[in-house]
């Protein structure tokens, strides 16, 4: 979250961020996990508890002259928690203007206004030009309603701008000022997406997917422009990092980073000619078209250890009508390049789709088997969730199948985390079945795997119990050995 002081005398110093900088507004960050990394508190579902600084906390390390405070929320199960830390600031700041932005904002920016009413405005899509207009409108007294990416309250009711244009030129947006975060504590703890292997930093080179899948809420938030920065940018970027803060590994959380080979093939390239040593990894999923065996060397080539591929389902019926343009075979031979070339290959399943049936779920365990006779290292299984923004919420909400936004209904959407509590939106699909596959598939998974490569099970053991690990599934289990021995 930050704060934004609007009103400072011109011989003032200003510490400034990203494009608010560029307009020369100060701004005030608060981390609130990077300010208590070890505190874990309570929440009001005692299912979860909340990571860092208090609610009561964070309203408390804002500075009591900021007339601006923004708040981020990106995921919508995480949305009755920030709720309740956006009441809490208000109650502090009743003068101020409380701005949310992220993508569960941007999926029901209406809803948020109505069910938190201590938010002012919404900032909708990308922020960064957006949040200046907004800045500079409140400075200057004027109308909220002209300006594109904004929905607010004015006197007449709920108000907006209208959808703002996707920003094209990436390498134009001024760059995070990290110096006002407390990066040590994120360096230092190992803390990151992907796997941890040493001090972290998170990039982003590129922004938007061109597809259209239906679950997933990129067109409401991104529409399907993909968008790269320039690979001179990026590593630039990179180099930055890594002379300023020691940095060993890179997290790329780009929803679609690899969608053209020539962009990636002159990426690894370019890393690779600089001699600088560091490792880099794609934890959030990829497309695999533009993997084949030239980028696969590459890749791991250039420093690339990790990457995800998203299948999502091994049914080519329930492919098509999620609109996931794969085709498995192609999918398959691109698996077998990277883990060919010495990747780290995990990869993503969703079970319970709407309208999927046993048969589509058998056909995705047995897509299962054959990544792992492929040698596919790692694998996650999760239920579909319906996320605000995706199509298949839009059409489950006017199906009456999601009759109202509870803290029940957000809370639920993270079941992802818990293998034994499934949700099932399937039609033929009951819970108890779907959390029957998911755990079947797991153990079909990692059996098969084991049993076609036995030593691959001596080295996660081993791997457990060292102080680096080479896959989601060994960090999880060196977590949870963790928590026995402190239990």
């Amino acid at each position: 979250m930050g704060a934004y002081d609007t009103d400072l005398p011109a011989d003032r110093p200003r510490i400034c961020s990203g494009e608010l900088a560029a307009a020369g507004w100060r701004t005030i960050c608060v981390d609130a996990i990077g300010a208590a990394p070890e505190q874990m508190l309570p929440t009001h579902d005692e299912r979860f508890l909340s990571h860092g600084l208090s609610g009561d906390e964070i309203a408390e390390r804002i500075n009591p002259d900021t007339s601006i405070i923004g708040i981020s929320c990106m995921f919508s199960h995480e949305w009755p928690l920030t709720r309740g830390i956006i009441a809490l600031v208000r109650n502090r700041f009743p003068e101020a203007v409380i701005v949310a932005g992220g993508e569960h904002v941007t999926a029901l920016p209406e809803f948020c206004l109505e069910d938190c009413p201590e938010v002012d405005l919404c900032v909708i899509g990308e922020g960064e030009r957006t949040f200046v207009d907004v800045v500079e409108a409140l400075s200057s007294d004027k109308s909220l309603a002209s300006i594109p990416g904004v929905v607010g309250r004015e006197k007449s009711g709920i108000v907006g701008g209208g959808q703002r244009a996707r920003i094209r030129a990436l390498d134009e947006i001024a760059e995070p000022r990290w110096e006002l975060f407390p990066l040590t504590a994120y360096l230092e703890k190992g803390y990151g997406f992907g796997v941890n292997r040493g001090r972290s930093m998170p990039v982003i080179a590129t922004r938007g997917c061109p597809y259209q899948c239906t679950f997933c809420s990129n067109p409401t938030m991104w529409t399907t422009r993909w968008v790269a920065r320039g690979v001179d940018e990026v590593f630039a970027e990179m180099r930055r990092f890594k002379e300023t803060y020691a940095i060993d590994n890179f997290d790329f959380y780009d929803l679609t980073a690899i969608v053209k080979k020539k962009w990636i093939v002159e990426f690894c390239r370019k890393v690779i000619d600089s001699g600088l040593d560091f490792t880099w990894q794609l934890p959030s999923g990829t497309r695999s078209e533009a993997i084949d065996d030239e980028v696969a060397e590459l890749l791991f080539a250039s420093g690339c250890r990790n990457l995800s591929y998203a299948p999502e389902s091994g049914s080519p019926a329930v492919l098509e009508r999620i609109k996931k343009k794969i085709h498995l075979g192609e999918m398959l031979t691109s698996m077998r390049a990277s883990i060919r070339h010495g990747l780290n290959v995990k990869a993503n399943i969703i079970l319970g789709f709407p309208g999927e049936t046993h048969k589509e779920a058998w056909e995705s365990l047995w897509f299962c088997v054959r990544m792992a006779v492929a040698g596919v290292h790692d694998m996650s299984i999760s239920p579909f969730s319906p996320y605000p923004g995706s199509e298949l919420f839009n059409d489950l909400q006017r199906d009456g199948r999601i009759p109202e936004l509870t803290d029940d209904y957000f809370i639920s959407l993270a079941v992802y985390t818990d293998l034994f509590s499934t949700v099932s939106y399937s039609e033929h699909i009951g819970n108890r079945s779907l959390g029957f596959y998911r755990l079947f598939g797991m153990a079909l998974f990692y059996g098969v795997s084991y049993l076609v490569r036995p030593w691959r099970l001596v080295r996660t053991i081993r791997n457990v119990f060292s102080e680096q690990q080479e896959s989601r599934l060994e960090m999880s289990l060196r977590d949870l050995v963790f928590r026995l021995r402190a239990g």
